[in-house]
C-alpha cells in the first residue's frame, strides 16, 4: 500500500461505525466512509467536540451540521496551499490520501532533468496540478467543471504558483483528449481522476467501466517519445489494483515499455496505528 505519511496540517484520528473523525488544520470534522465496518470504542474526544458532522440520509446523499466552523478556510502541505469548504456529498475539495502520489511523481519530474509536460484529466481542485507545477513541470489542467476550475486556480494563487506554466482547460476530458491527438500535441506524462459516474458541460455522460479503457488507449497516443509516468486514480468499487495494472500494460507497455505497479493508497489512522484504504493507484514509469 502506498501511504501520505507526511502530512502535517492533515490527519486521521479514528474511525468507528462507518465514519472518520479527521482533523483538517485547526478543524475537527466527521465524515462517513464505506470502508470502516468495525465498532470500536470512540474514546478520543473529538467525536464529541467536532465542527462538522456529515449525516448520511437512509435515502442516498445527506448533509452537513456545522458547529463553529468557517465557510472556507486552508492547509498546507510541502509549500502548497489549499483551501477547503465543505460541499455536496461530504466532500472538502481535497483527497489528502493523493499526496502519496504526488510525493512519487514530483521526485520523478524534479530528477527527470529536462523540460516535462504533464496532462492532467478529471484534474479537479488541483492538488495534482500543483505537485507537478511545483516540481517544474509544464501542466494541463482539464475538468468539465467551472467551478472546480476556478477552485483549482484559487489554490495556485495561494500556493505562489499563478505564474506557473498552467493551462487551464473547462472542457469533456475525452473529447479534448481527442483534440488534442488531431493537434499532434504529446506529453511526457499524464494523470487522470476519473469519477466512478460524472457529466461533461454539455451534459456527456462518463460511466467509469465503460469508459475508462477507451480513454486510456486515447491518452496512450498522447505520450511522448520519451514519456516519464502515467496514473489512474480510482475510488471505484471493483476497479482493484489489478484491474489498473491491467489497463495500463495492455495500452502503453508493448510501445513504450517500461514497468507498472498498482497498489491501494491509504492514510494513517492516529488512535489505532492502522492505515484506512481509500482507493487504488495505478503507476507506469518508464
Amino acid at each position: 500500500m502506498w501511504i501520505a505519511d507526511s502530512w502535517k496540517d492533515y490527519e486521521v484520528i479514528d474511525c468507528s461505525r462507518g465514519e472518520k473523525l479527521e482533523r483538517w488544520g485547526k478543524y475537527l470534522l466527521v465524515r462517513p466512509d464505506p470502508q470502516v465496518i468495525w465498532d470500536t470504542p470512540r474514546r478520543h474526544k473529538g467525536w464529541k467536540q467536532m465542527n462538522g458532522h456529515y449525516h448520511r440520509s437512509a435515502k442516498g446523499g445527506g448533509e452537513w451540521e456545522f458547529f463553529h466552523l468557517p465557510e472556507q478556510w486552508t492547509i498546507g502541505y510541502k509549500g502548497l496551499t489549499f483551501h477547503l469548504k465543505p460541499f455536496s456529498f461530504k466532500h472538502t475539495g481535497l483527497f489528502p490520501e493523493q499526496a502519496a502520489n504526488w510525493d512519487w511523481f514530483g521526485a520523478k519530474i524534479r530528477e527527470a532533468g529536462r523540460p516535462i509536460k504533464v496532462l492532467n484529466l478529471f484534474a479537479y481542485t488541483g492538488g495534482a496540478t500543483l505537485a507537478a507545477a511545483q516540481a517544474g513541470a509544464a501542466v494541463t489542467h482539464v475538468d468539465a467543471s467551472k467551478g472546480m476550475v476556478t477552485w483549482a486556480k484559487e489554490n495556485a494563487r495561494s500556493s505562489g504558483l499563478e505564474s506557473a506554466p498552467i493551462r487551464w482547460i473547462v472542457d469533456d476530458c475525452v473529447k479534448f483528449v481527442e483534440r488534442e491527438i488531431r493537434r499532434g500535441n504529446r506529453y511526457d506524462a499524464i494523470i487522470m481522476d476519473p469519477p466512478s459516474y460524472g457529466r461533461g458541460p454539455k451534459g456527456e455522460i462518463w460511466k467509469i467501466e465503460d469508459a475508462i479503457h477507451p480513454l486510456v488507449k486515447l491518452c496512450a497516443s498522447l505520450l511522448s517519445d520519451q514519456p516519464l509516468f502515467f496514473l489512474i486514480n480510482s475510488y471505484t468499487t471493483g476497479l482493484a489494483p489489478a484491474v489498473l495494472s491491467y489497463l495500463i500494460g495492455t495500452e502503453i507497455v508493448p510501445g513504450k515499455g517500461g514497468t507498472v505497479r498498482s497498489e491501494e493508497i491509504g492514510l494513517p489512522v492516529t488512535e489505532s496505528g492502522l492505515i484506512l484504504p481509500c482507493g487504488a493507484s495505478g503507476r507506469w514509469e518508464a
